[in-house]
């Protein structure tokens, strides 16, 4: 079937491109979502209007960033990662990471769909990668991917468990000290003053 593209279709067509397609990818798929309609001359003359429209504020966008590029263009980012014997990573290095970082460096906002990454980065070394500002405007970077403080790791280091913190020994316990009752004082209690006579005799005093 000829149809006329009235939206984008990304890998297909863009607004206002005439193709022929299958019948069933346009009976089931673009004419239900109004992406395409029949190539008339009718429908022709809307998506003609629609790509023109969209092609200024394609260029708009293009000319924004066309300033930005030679911030971005040409930035090397080093990324530290765990790597194990043979060069074998520990995880990856994502669009979303490269992002970020690019982000962070140049204080310009992108978002992970604009880095051009096929699969995340697996293995040790210096990547090329494509950073999409715009369909038109792309930058490259280069993304240099190292070992954390430039060593690699053992079999028997990445597997060993972290060291555990030595226990404190235990106070030693304190033997309670029990408590000595007070003595009687000795000699004549205060108040029963007595004395002896010539004949040895106890008398009061007093009397």
């Amino acid at each position: 079937m000829k149809v006329v593209f009235l939206e984008e279709v990304e890998g297909t067509a863009r607004t206002g491109d005439v193709k022929n397609v299958a019948d069933g990818f346009a009976r089931n798929f673009l004419l239900p979502r109004r992406l395409a309609a029949p190539a008339t001359d009718h429908y022709i003359t809307i998506a003609n209007a629609k790509a023109s429209k969209e092609a200024r504020k394609q260029a708009k966008l293009d000319e924004d960033a066309q300033k930005l590029l030679p911030k971005i263009d040409g930035q090397e980012l080093t990324v530290e990662v765990r790597v194990g014997e043979q060069e074998k990573l520990f995880g990856s290095v994502t669009a979303r990471e490269i992002a970020e970082m690019l982000t962070e460096r140049t204080k310009i906002e992108l978002e992970h769909r604009q880095v051009d990454l096929k699969q995340p980065l697996r293995e040790l070394g210096s990547f090329p990668v494509a950073v999409k500002l715009t369909r038109n405007v792309i930058a490259t970077v280069t993304v240099n991917v190292t070992p954390i403080g430039g060593v690699v790791e053992t079999a028997a280091e990445a597997e060993a468990p972290a060291p555990e913190a030595e226990e404190a020994p235990a106070p030693a316990e304190e033997t309670p000290i029990e408590a000595v009752p007070d003595e009687p004082a000795a000699g004549p209690v205060e108040g029963d003053s007595e004395q002896l006579d010539a004949e040895g005799n106890v008398s009061e005093e007093g009397e």
